[in-house]
């Protein structure tokens, strides 16, 4: 079945769905699924349209182009796309950890992510082992402050190379630049733990575990300029107790990341984020 999915947000008024709807119903298509949110304290509608392209009347390249005069009566921002088999194609950053890595592989094989991932690009050359074992092609890229920017510079050939349209930082411990970040805005998913700005620095769970910290998290959300102040995607915690040791409470931790990451990273990939501003709209 060929889809399209409609992420829009634009003012609200009356009659935006029935529109919409009819846009829909005019040109053969055939609405599978709607979400919608109007915020009350802004004034803004939020929605995300999918529909069926089977019996389309037009062709499904001028979509875009046969809404825009709509989006346009609306004062709408928004983004139409056609879903196909190949159009998500992931590119991991990865440092010494692997178990975001792992995750996302399996998942992606199980049919669980709607995406290809086609490389992996890391600082350090010790996972590898675990990429020739996937069989996907490993880029050990080294990083030092005297090097960064040409090591950016040959990420971004490789990201071009892969024809890569989401950059999933799974446990990459290095800081991105502004120039890097913002040349793929809303196409970066980064995760870490959810001390910051608490505990900042190395063995941030050992910070907290000598605090009597009684709840660790993980945050994904995009990454831009501004570090770790992107606009959220998912986030989930659970409880710890001083029985804890410092292995069970890292231990818990990178599970908390790996389904934290792998639940931003679906959500994506089926295109139910909208991006306002500093914060994300998430359509179940």
């Amino acid at each position: 079945m060929k889809e399209a999915i409609l992420l829009i947000a634009c003012p609200d008024r009356v009659g935006i769905i029935a529109r919409i709807a009819h846009f829909v119903f005019e040109r053969g298509g055939n609405i599978l699924s709607l979400d919608q949110h109007a915020d009350p304290e802004t004034g803004m509608f939020f929605a995300r349209f999918r529909w069926d392209l089977s019996a389309l009347s037009i062709h499904p390249a001028d979509l875009s182009e046969a809404f825009a005069p709509l989006a346009k009566e609306f004062r709408a921002d928004w983004k139409l796309e056609l879903l196909t088999p190949r159009c998500s194609r992931l590119i991991l950053f990865v440092s010494k950890y692997a178990h975001c890595l792992n995750d996302l592989v399996w998942r992606q094989r199980e049919g669980e992510l709607k995406g290809e991932i086609v490389a992996v690009i890391s600082n350090h050359p010790d996972l590898e082992s675990h990429c020739t074992q996937y069989g996907l092609p490993f880029h050990h890229i080294p990083v030092t402050p005297a090097t960064k920017a040409s090591a950016e510079t040959e990420q971004r050939k490789l990201i071009d190379h892969y024809g890569a349209n989401l950059i999933v930082l799974a446990r990459y411990m290095q800081i991105l630049s502004a120039g890097f970040v913002n040349a793929y805005p809303a196409q970066i998913i980064n995760i870490h733990h959810s001390f910051l700005p608490a505990f900042i620095g190395g063995n941030p769970y050992r910070q907290a575990r000598d605090r009597g910290v009684k709840i660790i998290g993980a945050t994904s959300h995009y990454a831009t300029e501004d570090l770790d102040e992107g606009p959220i995607i998912e986030q989930d915690i659970i409880r710890i107790s001083h029985r804890d040791s410092l292995e069970e409470l890292v231990c818990k931790g990178r599970d908390l990341e790996k389904v934290v990451l792998a639940r931003a990273v679906r959500a994506h990939l089926e295109r139910r984020i909208l991006v306002h501003g500093h914060k994300t709209i998430v359509f179940g």
